[in-house]
Order: structure tokens, then C-alpha cells, then sequence
């Protein structure tokens, strides 16, 4: 398996998630690495009724984007680390060879096609 070729389409995939992440969120400066969605009013006073009820349906737009996108950034982030140990492609739940086909699919599988449901 050409693990490299891998860690290029993960490495531009986290790249690409964090731009998206920034564009609904910023960064905890309290917790590194996570993420908080951006008030949808941009510290506007919200004086209609109407208005906030639209800004507050954006923010919870915005939050669960940012959670998807949050999920993902773990997920290709963790295939990355394993890279680095040695243990990418590996079944978190058989121990067996994830197939390359899926891994083409989904570079940050966890799973093989077997367990992917579980």
C-alpha cells in the first residue's frame, strides 16, 4: 500500500476541512483544537424579532456544520497519526487490513467494508 500517497490526500483534506472550519468557527483559545461556531449576527443588535430568530437558526446552522466538519477533522487527523506509527489501515475493529479500495474511497477509514456499520 503507498501509504504517501495517502498522507498528500489527508494532508490536503485537513487543510481543506480547517479552511471550511474557519469559515463557521474559530478556534477555543481556551481548548486547543476545538472549534466554536461564530455568532451569525456579527455583534449586531439584534432589534427585530425576525432577525433574531434568522440569526439564531444560522447559528445553529453554523454549530452543526462545524460539528460535522469537527468529526471529520478527527478523523483524518487520527489516519495521519497513524501513518506516522505505522499502523494506518489497520480494522479499529477486526485488526485486519482495511481494503485499499475503501481506503481509496475514504483515506481516514477506520473500518474495513466488514465493520464499516458497525
Amino acid at each position: 500500500m503507498d501509504t504517501e500517497k495517502f498522507k498528500e490526500r489527508l494532508l490536503r483534506e485537513k487543510t481543506q476541512l480547517e479552511e471550511e472550519m474557519s469559515g463557521v468557527g474559530r478556534q477555543n483559545p481556551d481548548v486547543p483544537g476545538d472549534w466554536e461556531p461564530t455568532p451569525a449576527n456579527d455583534g449586531q443588535l439584534d432589534i427585530d424579532d425576525n432577525v433574531k430568530a434568522d440569526n439564531h437558526e444560522e447559528s445553529m446552522e453554523r454549530s452543526a456544520i462545524l460539528t460535522e466538519l469537527e468529526v471529520r477533522h478527527k478523523n483524518v487527523s487520527d489516519a495521519l497519526e497513524k501513518i506516522e506509527k505505522g499502523t494506518y489501515g489497520v480494522c479499529e475493529t477486526s485488526g485486519e487490513q482495511i481494503e485499499e479500495d475503501r481506503l481509496e474511497a475514504n483515506p481516514a477509514a477506520r473500518t474495513c467494508k466488514a465493520h464499516m456499520n458497525d
